[in-house]
């Protein structure tokens, strides 16, 4: 019912500001500008010293004794004051006018929108494409940025409930901590599923040890993977689409000798030699992973920061 009341809403108004015509911006303008120059909460009635159910000839006898106020001949060397009798002009020519009265007692009952459409902003500022791309830059990128703050608390509230459930499995309802290593299963998210033997599974199961206060993710082949909230990615502006762009094309263009792939092999020997076919930082996994890749993937267990470089995240067998 609120999602309808809302685009019901968004319906009239796109409806309000696509009526608006060349005529009303024109009476923007003129209100903007007449309130600057005569004092905020001025009219055009109360400009010429009218009513707002003023006759058409009492608007043109307040004119002619306004003009003659005004007129730049009797107020040499007054600072605006040709600007002010132009515009004298233009709001008497439109309060003369049928259609441009119409107009203006509509905005001057209702009052002069706050939000007068893109069309009239784009009209009088008129950026330029460098300006419109700048701002279609920060908007993606703030938008990117907020994706992945609500992607980082998510992957946070995965991992702290996956560790409560870990802990609960193997201490209890006390959850009081027990020496030794200790195996369970968690249920990681799904609904009960039936096996190609005829079983019941409660869910997507997920081999676990717990440690003491460590919990750990444990792969088939034996591997156990710490799991804590350092684990989740944090959100960060250096991971938006714009920034990295930057950064591929500077190291690109000037690459930097002690990021070659050579002298990372001759620091790294043991990184290249160590036989483990678990993914690392920057690798991608490939499609058919296994339960705790899964939850490896989420929260990129397998890498952490270190002295401002990758490394491994401890790993015990």
């Amino acid at each position: 019912m609120r999602l309808f009341v809302f685009l019901a809403f968004l319906a009239v108004l796109v409806t309000v500001v696509s009526a608006w015509s060349k005529e009303d911006y024109e009476i923007f303008d003129l209100v903007t500008a007449l309130e600057a120059a005569e004092g905020k909460g001025t009219d055009f009635y109360s400009w010429l010293d009218v009513p707002s159910t003023a006759t058409p000839a009492q608007i043109n006898k307040a004119y002619r004794k306004k003009s003659l106020q005004l007129h730049p001949d009797k107020n040499p060397g007054v600072k605006g004051i040709h600007e002010r009798f132009a515009r004298l002009g233009v709001v008497a020519s439109i309060l003369k006018s049928p259609e441009g009265r119409k107009r203006y007692d509509f905005f001057y009952s209702n009052g002069v929108p706050k939000w007068r459409g893109t069309g009239y902003y784009y009209s009088r500022f008129r950026p330029g494409l460098g300006t419109v791309l700048i701002f279609l830059t920060i908007l993606t990128s703030g938008l990117q940025y907020l994706v992945q703050s609500m992607n980082y608390k998510r992957d946070l509230r995965r991992i702290e409930q996956t560790i409560r459930d870990a802990r609960f499995a193997a201490w209890g309802q006390k959850m009081e901590p027990l020496q030794g290593k200790r195996k369970v299963k968690v249920n990681i998210g799904g609904g009960p599923r039936q096996t190609e033997d005829g079983n019941v599974i409660p869910g997507k199961m997920l081999d676990m040890v717990v440690e003491q206060d460590n919990v750990y993710i444990l792969d088939p082949s034996g591997i156990m993977h710490l799991l804590d909230t350092s684990s989740a990615t944090p959100a960060a502006i250096s991971r938006t689409w714009f920034v990295v762009l930057v950064i591929d094309a500077i190291h690109k263009f000037f690459p930097s000798k002690n990021n070659s792939p050579e002298v990372d092999d001759q620091q790294n020997p043991a990184d290249n030699d160590d036989g483990s076919d678990s993914p690392k930082s920057g690798t991608v996994t490939p499609s058919g992973v296994t339960e705790g890749e899964e939850i490896l993937q989420a929260g990129h267990v397998a890498a952490s920061k270190a002295g401002g470089r990758r490394r491994k995240a401890p790993r015990k067998r």
